[in-house]
């Protein structure tokens, strides 16, 4: 799944503000460590100037028996771990080598000789931290202590140097709290700052999206503007705004959609209307050429109609089979009078012309894209077909006769049998029950006469109602 906005943001955020919080803290760490390395240079001059002026006024006072008791009382006053005097050269041959707390010159000394400049050495990585320096004492004539005065030297030349070693670690732990206390409230201040981000996405951001969503699709089924006022933010009230003027338009388009369709209904209606009574129509001038009894076509349309309701074929089918069928016998339009107005038994030949009135009404019907008369076409090809395969046109057997074909040809048959025409009398019904029964499974589907038995008075009622005289 794809992230939200919300942890989009936060992630974003945290990223930037880690970052941030780890330069600020490199930033503060280099710099308190310059600050820390500078206070104890500074701690160590101050200490070796103390001890410069201690040793001085010892030699002025011509103790320098007593240095060493000085010295360490210094050491323990100032957290020092060690501390040493180095006499140069031209000391130590005017009052010979020292003793105590003076040693030699190693090679960070003689570095300060040469340079006449402190050295500092910090060991900051060790469990006790420490800082070495090494501070010069340098022969100068101005000032109140006139070294030249007492040392033969010359102006400008080293002396000694005081070597000490400070223990750090109280700076060290106090750096390292001090940068503890600014990464806990970095870190307090980051949090605050993703909860308060966070809190404000879910509330001027996730919270009146998904409102304005639920508000969109409401106002869209109920045709009601989304309520801008609720929103927080001009952003939002512009797009509530944007979606009450798509809303107006679409619901509008919609309107004039819905009123077209209705037309267009309407205009099928009128189509299938007008289509239904030209095929009515068409089966009735055919039924007059053939000077076949009278309301024939209505009585086959109105059993069509019964069978397929009772062998429970689906609406659309019931209703094309009762629109298409009386186009059943359409194709004897294609047939010469003096055949198809003939009083007596037709001969052969004839007869081959009578019964190729159902391949000419297929082909004055197939051509039509419209369900009627698709449903007409089929009709007139097969309303003639025998469920045992002695039918015309093709000889169809079984199912592979189309169930309209099925059902009309029943209904047309049962019409024939019970009206009188140029070349029969009608029958009994009674006559004409027993009959078809008979042709069941010979002449006609086994479903369809008992969809015809079981509806005995209907197809009665339907022949009284529309009498063929």
């Amino acid at each position: 799944m794809k992230p939200s906005i919300k942890t989009l943001t936060v992630r974003n955020l945290i990223t930037f503000l880690l970052v941030l919080v780890t330069i600020l803290l490199v930033v503060t760490a280099i710099n308190f460590r310059y600050l820390s390395t500078r206070a104890v240079e500074n701690h160590a001059l101050v200490v070796a100037e103390l001890v410069r002026a201690g040793l001085t006024a010892h030699m002025k006072g011509d103790i320098m028996d007593k240095r060493g008791y000085f010295l360490r009382e210094i050491m323990s006053l100032h957290q020092i771990n060690r501390l040493h005097i180095i006499r140069g050269d031209d000391v130590t041959a005017q009052f010979g080598p020292g003793t105590g707390l003076e040693k030699a010159q190693d090679q960070a000394a003689g570095k300060v000789f040469e340079t006449r400049q402190p050295v500092f050495i910090l060991d900051e990585l060790s469990a006790t931290p420490t800082i070495r320096a090494i501070i010069p004492y340098v022969a100068l004539s101005a000032g109140s202590l006139n070294c030249l005065s007492c040392h033969e030297v010359m102006e400008g030349s080293v002396l000694g140097a005081v070597d000490i070693e400070l223990d750090v670690t109280g700076y060290r732990n106090q750096s390292l709290m001090v940068l503890g206390g600014l990464f806990i409230m970095m870190v307090f201040f980051l949090l605050l700052i993703l909860v308060n981000t966070s809190r404000t996405i879910q509330r001027y951001v996730q919270e009146p999206l998904e409102s304005l969503i639920d508000n969109a699709m409401t106002a869209y089924r109920k045709h009601q503007p989304v309520n801008a006022d609720q929103f927080d933010t001009k952003e939002f009230v512009h797009v509530a705004d944007e979606i009450n003027l798509f809303n107006s338009e679409i619901i509008a388009h919609q309107d004039l959609l819905q009123e077209k369709n209705r037309e267009l209904l309407a205009l099928n209606d009128e189509i299938e209307s007008t289509l239904r009574e030209t095929v009515y129509t068409m089966g009735v001038i055919e039924e007059k050429r053939s000077q076949e009894t009278h309301n024939h076509t209505k009585r086959v349309s109105l059993y069509s109609q019964l069978l397929a309701q009772k062998m429970g074929l689906p609406g659309r089918d019931v209703e094309l089979i009762a629109a298409a069928s009386p186009l059943h016998d359409i194709g004897k339009l294609g047939v010469p009078d003096e055949i198809l107005l003939k009083p007596g038994e037709l001969a052969d030949e004839e007869r081959k012309v009578m019964q190729n009135h159902a391949s000419i009404g297929y082909s004055m019907l197939s051509h039509s894209r419209r369900d009627i008369l698709k449903a007409a076409a089929i009709i007139a090809l097969q309303h003639h077909e025998k469920w045992d395969g002695s039918g015309y046109p093709q000889g169809l057997r079984g199912e592979d006769i189309h169930v309209y074909g099925r059902i009309v040809g029943l209904a047309d048959v049962f019409d024939a049998l019970i009206s009188s025409r140029v070349y029969k009398d009608s029958w009994e019904i009674a006559q004409v029950i027993e009959w078809i029964t008979q042709q069941r499974g010979k002449h006609f589907d086994p479903l369809v006469v008992e969809a015809f038995l079981a509806s005995l008075d209907e197809f009665v009622a339907i022949a009284r109602r529309y009498p063929a005289e």
